[in-house]
């Protein structure tokens, strides 16, 4: 029993990985949409950040960290409840889909790229995302073709695995800095907190899950397809 509960657990906090590494990508989105079409009069979080153009690092290590984070949970059997979880996944980004696009006055094409309070937005960006992690969490099982394409792409990762276990250390420290520089900021203007807190929360767990993947050398230990 105990052991069923700690794979539960150990798969949520897969789920909860990809589900953060996902929702940084979205955020940083807007940001970098703001930031382009303001330029040159926006500078997001100066002087502390050097550079609006630096939150790219934050979107490379976010996306780096969604395979091991999803290998976390590929490694355990927690069985299906009647379909593969790219079931749900698939019908979960259909109705949230439909949602925004009933209820709402912004285009799926600008849903993350427009900053919003709107409730009814905001519950269509966290179901999308929802359905978005449900359905990478079980990519491998949607069709052979899926299958095959993914392992392509991992034996290519493992022929430069060296290189993006750097990549994943320098992008973890890139996006270090930038939670440095918007936390300095909004502890300076105590104004800004609620607004800044979600990017605060995101870029933390996305820099610690960077270097403990590092730590782990996670991507040096990547396997060819064939002896996984």
């Amino acid at each position: 029993m105990a052991g069923s509960v700690w794979v539960i657990l150990k798969k949520i906090f897969s789920l909860a990985l990809i589900f953060n590494a996902l929702i940084t990508l979205a955020v940083v989105a807007g940001l970098l949409f703001g930031f382009y079409q303001s330029y040159p009069y926006w500078h997001p979080f100066a002087p502390y950040l050097l550079d609006g153009n630096l939150f790219w690092l934050a979107i490379a290590a976010a996306t780096i960290n969604i395979f091991p984070s999803a290998c976390i949970g590929r490694a355990l059997h927690t069985g299906r409840f009647l379909f593969h979880h790219y079931v749900y996944g698939s019908l979960v980004l259909l109705f949230s889909s439909v949602f925004v696009v009933l209820f709402t006055s912004i285009s799926l094409v600008y849903l993350f790229l427009i900053n919003s309070s709107n409730v009814a937005v905001n519950v269509g960006r966290f179901f999308i995302l929802a359905g978005l992690t449900l359905l990478l969490d079980d990519l491998p099982d949607v069709s052979e073709r899926v299958e095959s394409a993914l392992n392509w792409v991992k034996s290519k990762a493992c022929q430069v695995r060296r290189v993006l276990h750097l990549l994943q250390l320098l992008t973890g420290l890139a996006s270090l800095y930038i939670l440095a520089s918007v936390s300095i900021l909004t502890i300076l203007n105590p104004d800004r907190a609620f607004y800044n807190s979600f990017l605060i929360v995101t870029l933390f767990v996305t820099t610690i899950t960077s270097l403990a993947c590092v730590k782990r050398k996670v991507w040096l230990k990547i396997t060819p397809p064939e002896c996984a």
